[in-house]
């Protein structure tokens, strides 16, 4: 930055170091921005639930905490391993468990290998 600056004063317009940083700081974080962004619409879009209102909105916001709250309504939730476990069609096994403790677990889930 200093040699730009001081050596290519044409390049930039006459700006100093201070200046071409603040620039170089700010294209970052709208670089950044615009990665998220695009992220964002694509999960969205993904979910079955962008609206044409919805993405003006998105595209329209200039900073990283407008966007995280635009998108908190449809970030997806994390997985827990009881999710996982009913996915995985474990529920009956679990219900069983806790409605007759007199079963044995390794009994029980052996129907479920």
């Amino acid at each position: 930055m200093p040699f730009i600056a001081r050596y290519r004063k044409e390049i930039t317009g006459g700006l100093d170091d201070t200046q071409l940083r603040n620039l170089e700081t700010r294209l970052s974080y709208l670089r950044e921005l615009e990665e998220r962004r695009q992220a964002i619409l694509k999960s969205i879009s993904e979910q079955g639930k962008l609206t044409d209102d919805l993405a003006n909105a998105i595209n329209a916001t200039l900073s990283k905490t407008e966007l995280e709250d635009l998108y908190l309504p449809y970030k997806p939730k994390r997985r827990t391993r009881g999710q996982i476990a009913i996915e995985a069609g474990l529920e009956p096994l679990a219900d069983l468990l806790w409605s007759d403790p007199s079963h044995t677990p390794e009994v029980a889930a052996a129907q479920y290998i």
